[in-house]
């Protein structure tokens, strides 16, 4: 029961208090509209009508005095007026209790803004009579939100003109600002039974995003100034300090190394010539036909085949360097064309080794398209490995010198997440060293079948393709990504045809599976599809692991014989190709759950499935044999704990040996990424900055040594994150919100 009057600014709501007033609501079918029984006295009324069901004390009312006690014994009714008494009894009315909003603790009239927003230009773009105004609930208080229908014809140039100047209008007037204005065409706001505008149905489609304006004005920056204060950044403490701070508390430091990768006479035991034959009549092709020199570096464009790997070897046979590049699409010249220029130009490329079919695209004449775009004048020699003799014959006894591990192997250019091209230089020993790791962990023996969907042209992909199935002496399945794309169901059948043990994949060709194949489960089993055999399906990338993914594509094929612990994923970056991979004798795959919002701020803090701003996170596998990480942070190069989120930078025998540098000013790039040092602690290990931030959490489970495993969790990369008041976001996060804001937009 209403007992008090109750003050709003300096205006009051009316209270009346006549001979004349309504009884109670009338119970009517026309349209549910009320009707008021008017009577001359409220205790003396002999006709009462039928009511409605109401509560009593939304009508009756007895104001109090300043003493807590009623003014008298008249009986008071609520009339929704807001106003206020002036001298001589006069009434004044300002609004409607309905129409009021409160705004960080201030009052404004709905019906003030429509009669603003009237104000500026109405008969050009909306229809008088047909705005809502409404507030809704942003960061713990009310934002003032106008819609209004549209009039047809109107240029979406000339709406945001208005609406800009209606914001600045409200602001000028009400001292408030708008968190939206959208603009919706004609009828297609929800009316009451009376013709005008049901407000609070309009509410509801914006909250649930189902208004679809045709013109959206959002100026959160405009009104929201409750934002939470900024985190800071205490700089006194250095890296020292925190170190100490982390041993004394007894908190774990965030460091891991994989298992010893020995030294033994097979280190450099590869005899390209007796294993590729065709390789040593190219390699002699391009030093008699091409003039070429040893250290020159040579761009090999090729589409995914054998063609790719034995010019590769050709290269190292010739001792010049490769530089391996995508082909040309010749359904997309236009925009493939000047990216494979840009590599050849930056790579500084003395000639191009390609087949018949690529060469045609690249020579005058051939291809108008490349002519168009791409001078083709100023390519460098192009020369056709079909055009190498079928039968070569040394002229000489002498065997060629052989590579020093220090030497370069081959340049890896690949384009980074912001979208620069990116090339580094790896070393042959960098690269036997890689293919050793790969060999120890994933047991490739001479009689494993290894199957490989992966594109062949850097990173770990071109390790697997290229350089780990003739160090290992396994077969090797090639089967491109491309392909998959025409034929969804190519690689699960190759895979089961072919009994495959273990399998390479990338999250692309994961998601083509998983959106293509989700109905034809049933029709693979009938055709004795069977991936029983797989028991190891390792993702490469280099990003943060697509956990939704990963469980998908495992409980989508489950019922093919797919084991949930066959699926995991991997880490490599620029500096380092091979970081983590889950192995063949491996513990399972393991994830957490981690609080967001200490992951803004850069600590790790560990929840329960389901708990408040949980975030899932899978570990990236195991750390491969003469690998060694640390979680530093990377302001301070200090060395983190286990609890904190930091850069990973990662010693080993296969990383790159430094970035392919054009310019000069490019030194210091270099020197920073590749001979990182801590300022505190082991600073005698030299690292290489990985550019991805992560933390490190030792698990129960137990690894082959009989020590418990050390789970490596990327986050993301570092130049992709958001800092926004102290805090840091990551972008995957935030598409993650966005696809789930609707059903149509894509989860992966």
């Amino acid at each position: 029961m209403w007992r008090r009057a109750q003050k709003i600014g300096e205006q009051e709501r009316r209270m009346l208090d006549k001979s004349f007033l309504a009884a109670l609501l009338w119970s009517s079918n026309k349209l549910a509209q009320p009707v008021f029984a008017a009577q001359m006295n409220w205790e003396k009324s002999a006709c009462a009508p039928t009511p409605l069901e109401m509560p009593i004390g939304d009508w009756r009312i007895e104001p109090l005095g300043a003493d807590d006690r009623p003014l008298g014994p008249r009986r008071y009714v609520r009339s929704g007026l807001i106003g206020f008494m002036g001298p001589d009894g006069l009434v004044f009315v300002v609004g409607r209790r309905t129409a009021q909003l409160s705004v960080s603790g201030r009052q404004h009239s709905a019906d003030d803004i429509i009669a603003t927003v009237l104000a500026v230009e109405p008969m050009r773009f909306v229809y008088r009579g047909r705005i809502a105004v409404f507030s809704v609930s942003v960061l713990r208080d009310e934002r003032i939100v106008i819609v209004a229908e549209q009039k047809p014809g109107a240029s979406e140039e000339d709406a945001f003109t208005w609406m800009s100047r209606v914001l600045q209008a409200v602001d000028a007037i009400h001292q408030v600002g708008i968190y939206c204005l959208a603009l919706v065409p004609s009828n297609q706001l929800p009316k009451t039974p009376l013709g005008g505008i049901h407000v609070s149905e309009t509410r509801q489609r914006f909250e649930a995003g189902e208004l679809h304006p045709s013109t959206l004005l959002m100026c959160p920056h405009s009104c929201v100034i409750n934002l939470p204060k900024p985190r800071e950044v205490q700089p006194d403490i250095g890296p020292a300090s925190m170190l100490l701070g982390n041993l004394v508390q007894g908190v774990r430091i965030a460091g891991a190394q994989g298992r010893s990768l020995g030294c033994d006479d097979d280190m450099f035991p590869v005899n390209i010539t007796a294993r590729f034959r065709r390789a040593e009549r190219i390699g002699a092709f391009l030093v008699e036909r091409g003039r070429l020199n040893a250290g020159d570096h040579v761009a090999l464009i090729f589409s995914p085949g054998i063609d790719f790997i034995a010019a590769f070897y050709g290269c190292l046979v010739a001792g010049v360097v490769p530089v391996c590049i995508r082909a040309p699409s010749a359904a997309s010249l236009q925009t493939t064309l000047p990216s494979v220029r840009m590599i050849v130009d930056v790579s500084k490329a003395v000639a191009i080794v390609s087949n018949s079919a690529v060469c045609k695209l690249l020579k005058v004449g051939r291809s108008k398209e490349a002519a168009h775009r791409v001078d083709s004048k100023a390519w460098p020699m192009i020369l056709d490995i079909e055009d190498s003799p079928a039968s070569w014959k040394r002229k000489t006894n002498t065997e060629p010198s052989e590579a020093l591990p220090s030497d370069a192997c081959y340049l890896d250019f690949s384009v980074s997440t912001t979208g620069q091209l990116v090339g580094v230089i790896v070393s042959v020993g960098g690269a036997l060293s890689m293919c050793k790791s790969l060999k120890v962990t994933c047991e490739l023996y001479p009689s494993r079948h290894v199957a490989l969907c992966l594109d062949p042209y850097s990173g770990l992909g071109f390790a697997l393709w290229c350089l780990s199935s003739i160090y290992s002496g396994h077969h090797t399945i090639l089967i491109p990504p491309s392909e998959v794309e025409a034929s969804p169901s190519l690689w699960l059948s190759t895979v089961s045809t072919l009994k495959a043990r273990d399998t390479f994949a990338t999250y692309g060709v994961l998601g083509l599976c998983v959106q293509e194949l989700a109905s034809q489960v049933p029709t693979l089993k009938e055709k004795g599809v069977s991936l029983s055999c797989v028991r190891t399906c390792v993702v490469v990338a280099e990003e943060r692991p697509r956990a939704n993914l990963v469980n998908a594509f495992s409980r989508l094929f489950a019922p093919l014989g797919l084991s949930p612990r066959a699926v995991s994923t991997s880490f490599g970056c620029r500096v380092n190709a091979a970081i983590c991979m889950q192995g063949a004798s491996g513990p399972d795959p393991s994830s957490v759950y981690v609080d967001a919002r200490a992951l803004r701020n850069d600590r790790v803090t560990l929840v329960g499935k389901g708990a408040p701003h949980s975030l899932l996170l899978m570990e990236s596998g195991k750390l491969l044999p003469g690998v060694k990480v640390v979680i530093a942070n990377p302001e301070t190069r200090g060395q983190c704990a286990d609890s904190h989120l930091g850069e990973i930078w990662v010693s080993s025998p296969h990383n790159a040996i430094g970035y392919f540098t054009v310019y000069g000013e490019e030194t210091s790039l270099h020197t920073d990424h590749f001979n990182a040092r801590l300022a505190f602690g082991d600073t005698m290990t030299k690292f290489a900055r990985t550019g991805y931030l992560g933390f490190l959490r030792q698990t129960q489970s137990i690894t082959e040594d009989g020590e418990l495993h050390d789970a490596v969790f990327v986050v993301g990369a570092l130049e992709e994150t958001l800092m926004l008041r102290g805090m840091r976001y990551h972008p995957v996060d935030i598409e993650s919100t966005v696809s789930r804001c609707h059903k149509h937009l894509g989860d992966w």
